[in-house]
């Protein structure tokens, strides 16, 4: 295929299509990922301000209100156009710059959050396997360092891998069969047979999942060896309790992942990308707060006092 040289990056559209195949279920759609897109705004959202209104904030709820920000700006970079896509017809052109800024944002936001999920699982080794030197270890300064880092690091790596995409050569072809600008997607229409494009998110894979989850799995190596010599399985229960909603929530994340983003370009497939997508970036991001609720009881605690106070105002 030929690259088209005629319109520059600063003119130059792609069209997404997102699902232009279910032009009949348009208004279904809508309403469904509303009403998704709005419950898990609205998690988040009370994560957030129930972690802020705690005075005394430890550190694992310090970083649990930082994955909220982070949810909250991953879908608001997503799903909003989506919604505007299927309601409105005309609505699905994106911009060269409109499209590079999509991508990195998800992507440093993405990454972001696979930093934190390693310093959570940090907290957690310290928390059972150094309790005694906890408190000197997870200080405040030494938190705000980590998120930090976090959020420098994902906006790092998602720069150098989408200036690496938008550097590439593109078809006339310019439509993107996704309903945001995802790598993978892209990709697909740079008119390359070569595997020299995929190197960049290779690298980016590298550093923003193998690395991390070696990190993470690394943590709990260390917490699994520890509680061994815990001789009370009532004791041990109680700690590994601690770690379940970090588990469940890593393995979502890094299992939606890991499927779509490490794999050869030959095993693209639109429809089936579309449909994981819709995983990552809907029902994720509305599970994070139910699974923070229901299993920490900081923040079932934090929530509830909120509710009282609540009750007692409206009395």
């Amino acid at each position: 295929m030929e690259r088209d040289n005629k319109s520059t990056g600063a003119t130059m559209e792609f069209l997404l299509l997102g699902f232009s195949e279910l032009l009949c279920l348009r208004v279904l759609l809508f309403l469904i990922f509303l009403i998704i897109h709005l419950v898990t705004l609205a998690g988040n959202v009370m994560i957030f301000m129930a972690v802020v209104m705690e005075p005394s904030r430890p550190p694992m709820l310090f970083f649990l209100c930082q994955l909220s920000v982070i949810e909250l700006c991953y879908t608001l970079v997503i799903v909003p156009k989506a919604l505007f896509s299927l309601i409105v017809v005309d609505s699905s052109t994106i911009s060269f710059i409109g499209c590079a800024a999509q991508m990195h944002l998800f992507v440093a936001l993405g990454g972001a959050e696979c930093f934190l999920l390693v310093a959570m699982s940090y907290d957690r080794y310290v928390a059972i396997c150094q309790p005694l030197h906890y408190t000197a270890v997870m200080s405040e300064e030494f938190c705000l360092r980590l998120a930090v880092a976090c959020c420098l690091g994902g906006f790092a790596v998602a720069l150098g891998l989408t200036v690496a995409v938008f550097r590439l050569p593109f078809c006339q072809s310019r439509h993107i069969n996704h309903f945001f600008c995802d790598v993978p997607a892209v990709l697909h229409l740079a008119c390359t047979q070569s595997y020299t494009p995929e190197l960049p998110l290779l690298a980016a894979c590298v550093l923003l999942l193998l690395l991390p989850f070696l990190l993470i799995l690394t943590s709990y190596v260390c917490i699994a060896a520890a509680l061994l010599h815990v001789t009370s399985s009532v004791g041990r229960c109680k700690a590994f309790s601690t770690c379940i909603s970090h588990l469940a929530i890593t393995s979502l994340h890094y299992g939606c992942a890991t499927f779509m983003y490490i794999r050869p370009k030959t095993s693209y497939s639109p429809d089936r990308d579309k449909m994981v997508s819709l995983v990552y970036t809907n029902i994720t991001p509305l599970l994070y707060p139910l699974i923070y609720s229901l299993r920490n009881k900081e923040i079932r605690g934090v929530l509830r006092k909120i509710n009282l106070s609540f009750y007692r105002e409206m009395l």
